[in-house]
């Protein structure tokens, strides 16, 4: 495989950033057709249960709009007709996944709906309760949209975190297989209805491509996306698996789809989208989610930007290096910093529990653009005070 093209890690770094939109500065007043354009670059955004600060979905556009109106994407998400942009599935984990795009996931479908590539526990129940799960589409269909606590026959969860009841085993299997659909969310509670009631019938109607063919549309987009990627980058954009993305691949970079590419520090294959832009500067700023695009892959992560990132939610509190909830702050085209936030919705504050720079990155140099950031975070979140350590307070004038 020659390699065509050698880059250096600056250059990979602009067109990473570039690809997902952080070039551009950001609106004076964001509306819903800015939203589309992201969504438009990103391809779907990533949904989490954890909401110290702000649920994962909102927060990517957030990263690129500023201080937009959470109502567009709510609506894009779960509003009636034409406003819905996005339905619900797994692309990158749980997913907000722009509409025109199911016809590219119903191989998953059919394969979860085979048992293969879903949670061991989910497809022994899809075995072991057939007529269970029958039951339970037929009384969505009756009912819906309903959540998984008010089926009829749905049974008790069993102990706590992931104790499912049989009611959530039998719609998660439904899911997977994409004969149910989530038309809309209470709180963060999933709503489940049959897709014919919540996906438009253009989209539904939409032949389904094969297998190896959608796999491959896929994979563009994932390159698209990222601008420049590691095979492990490529198929993790939408958790393709190994084995599959392996052999679409070299089918790709035939067709002159990805082209591969040398660049400075980062061994082993590496692709680049044919469409990337190099702009010559990239003057970003912005507080990033641990579920965004541009950090997913932890490994790119370190590669483009020198930076070691691990979420530590799960890392028991005395063994934590930097907080429970730390988000990388990008600037220009670096990331400079990594701040702890939680937002004190009761108190009205946004609490910054820890701030720290990177080793490259003076404080008072990263000060001023920080502090416009966060103002601009608590005035989005609706909270009228920041608290900051104490060693920054003057620093960043909170």
């Amino acid at each position: 495989m020659a390699i065509r093209t050698k880059l250096s890690l600056s250059q990979a770094r602009r067109i990473a950033l570039t690809a997902q939109g952080f070039h551009e500065g950001r609106p004076e007043a964001a509306a819903a057709r800015h939203l589309t354009r992201a969504l438009d670059r990103s391809h779907l955004l990533q949904i989490d249960s954890v909401n110290v600060l702000v649920r994962a979905h909102y927060m990517p556009l957030f990263s690129r709009l500023g201080a937009y109106d959470r109502a567009f994407l709510e609506n894009a998400a779960w509003g009636k007709g034409k406003q819905r942009k996005v339905f619900e599935y797994w692309g990158h984990e749980a997913s907000l996944i722009r509409l025109d795009l199911h016809p590219l996931f119903r191989w998953r479908m059919a394969r979860a709906a085979a048992g293969k590539g879903i949670y061991g526990g989910i497809a022994r129940f899809g075995v072991e309760k057939r007529a269970f799960i029958k039951e339970v589409r037929q009384e969505i269909a009756a009912r819906g949209p309903i959540a998984a606590g008010e089926l009829s026959q749905g049974g008790k969860a069993k102990g706590s975190w992931w104790g499912w009841s049989d009611g959530k085993h039998a719609l998660e299997w439904l899911f997977w297989a994409g004969e149910v659909t989530t038309a809309t969310r209470r709180g963060f509670e999933r709503l489940y209805d049959l897709p014919e009631r919540v996906i438009p019938s253009a989209v539904l109607n939409t032949p389904t491509p094969p297998e190896k063919e959608a796999q491959r549309e896929l994979l563009r987009l994932s390159i698209r996306a990222l601008g420049i990627a590691s095979e492990r980058c490529l198929r993790d954009y939408f958790r393709i698996k190994p084995e599959d993305a392996k052999a679409r691949i070299p089918e790709l970079v035939e067709a002159g789809d990805l082209v591969p590419v040398a660049v400075e520090g980062w061994g082993g294959p590496v692709y680049l989208d044919p469409q990337a832009r190099l702009p010559r500067k990239v003057e970003a700023r912005a507080l990033v989610s641990p579920f965004d695009p541009i950090v997913w892959e932890r490994t790119r992560t370190e590669k483009l930007f020198d930076f070691h990132y691990r979420i530590e939610i799960y890392t028991p509190a005395e063994k934590r290096e930097f907080g429970y909830y730390c988000l990388p702050f990008l600037l220009g085209e670096d990331i400079v910093a990594r701040l702890d936030l939680k937002a004190d919705r009761a108190a009205g504050r946004l609490i910054v529990h820890s701030i720290h720079p990177e080793h490259h990155a003076a404080p008072d140099d990263i000060a001023p653009a920080l502090s416009e950031e966060l103002r601009l975070m608590a005035e989005w979140l609706g909270l009228d005070e920041i608290t900051v350590p104490k060693s920054w307070v003057k620093r960043l004038g909170l």
